[in-house]
């Protein structure tokens, strides 16, 4: 609409048509303001407004400030604009130029409906990606799963992520005369964890190659350090190892285990080993160091312990990370905490592996009601 159009002229073009909420006004193509419809029809309704304006330009109603937008902007700053510039270019919309002259009006409605539009398709493309992340981590966890099969016959191994991917990983292998076995919960859960697994598994794995698996200890070191070299967190090039950009690490536990002398050697970093032995009335915890894998804070060349365990026939033994411990539940919003772990392990002492796991599995769900999972769940339980 030119700037010297009659207010006559506007209250006639929005009464044919009904579907058009705002009029840009230009002078010489350029666009100097825009017509709100409800505004304008609001204001020409009062007594006395058509006999005193009707004739008047209709500049006399219009917004000499809209939002005025180029039409090469991408939809993410023209968002920002259009939110920045407040309700008034969400609900009265906004003019679009090329080159300066009028090209058009955009509305908030149709602005929002191809951000959502956008947005879902981002979503779908990201849903898809991480599904394949999935795929991927599910299938570097297979070789464990074949192999534990194979070897422990009464022997469950529980792996939950909190989202499609997870931050914990679990390792098994055999070897000759015995077998070696680790849980790991990583720090954060969804993707970020999902690639320290990725780390600390490739790590884990190069430091059996180079030591073995019959010195759980030395490996919880080896990956340790490889981590804060792979991380930067070990204070080359900074001179100080506060100054990493990062500090990522894990909690684990390492098992290996000798056919031959039906030992079991364990070392941990804040993860603990529960065993219950035949004929005992208690669950017996046998934990691990209070220093965690590969943080800025962890020394280099600190030095995790093994313990060497006569484990009698018959026995229960059960590792987990923290997401089964920590999950908040119940009457009062607490913990599921390791007495009602423990509780459970003793309830089915003599069940198999299976059962046992199916039967925490039920309770800790029952305790987690309507609360959502903080985090993802790994845990292990066999019998020897």
């Amino acid at each position: 609409m030119q700037a010297d159009a009659s207010n006559f002229a506007v209250l006639e073009l929005f009464t044919e048509r009904r579907d058009m909420m705002s009029l840009p006004v230009t002078e010489q193509q350029k666009p100097i303001g825009l017509i709100s419809r409800n505004i304008f029809m609001s204001q020409m309704s009062k007594p006395f407004y058509h006999e005193v304006y009707g004739k008047k330009s209709c500049i006399a109603f219009m917004d000499k400030e809209p939002l005025i937008v180029d039409g090469a902007m991408s939809i993410e700053d023209l968002t920002f604009r259009a939110v920045e510039a407040g309700e008034k270019a969400l609900a009265d919309g906004f003019i679009i130029t090329e080159d300066g002259a009028l090209a058009g009006v955009g509305f908030g409605l149709q602005l929002m409906n191809v951000v959502a539009t956008m947005q879902a398709e981002k979503n779908r493309q990201i849903m898809h990606s991480i599904d394949y992340a999935s795929v991927i981590q599910r299938a570097l966890l297979r070789t464990s799963d074949a192999e534990l099969r194979a070897t422990l016959p009464d022997a469950h191994l529980e792996w939950q992520p909190r989202d499609v991917v997870g931050g914990d990983f679990y390792f098994f292998e055999r070897h000759e005369g015995g077998w070696f076995a680790a849980i790991a919960d990583c720090t954060g859960h969804g993707v970020p964890g999902a690639f320290m697994t990725l780390i600390a598994s490739s790590a884990l794995s190069q430091a059996l190659r180079e030591l073995g698996p019959r010195d759980p200890a030395a490996l919880i070191g080896a990956v340790s350090r490889a981590i804060k070299t792979l991380l930067g967190q070990d204070g080359a090039g900074s001179g100080h190892a506060g100054h990493a950009g990062s500090n990522d690490g894990m909690d684990c536990a390492f098992l290996c285990y000798d056919a031959a002398s039906a030992s079991l050697r364990f070392a941990g970093a804040k993860l603990a080993l529960h065993v219950v032995a035949p004929g005992e009335e208690a669950v017996r915890a046998i934990d691990g160091a209070r220093m965690g894998v590969g943080y800025v804070d962890t020394p280099a060349g600190y030095c995790w312990h093994n313990e060497t365990l006569a484990i009698p026939a018959g026995s229960l033994l059960f590792l987990t990370t923290d997401g089964l411990l920590d999950q908040i539940g119940g009457a009062r919003d607490i913990a599921y905490g390791k007495r009602r772990m423990r509780e459970q392990l003793l309830a089915r002492r003599d069940a198999p592996a299976g059962d046992v796991a199916a039967a925490l599995l039920q309770d800790s769900a029952a305790w987690q009601g309507k609360q959502p999972r903080r985090d993802d769940l790994t845990f292990f339980c066999f019998r020897l």
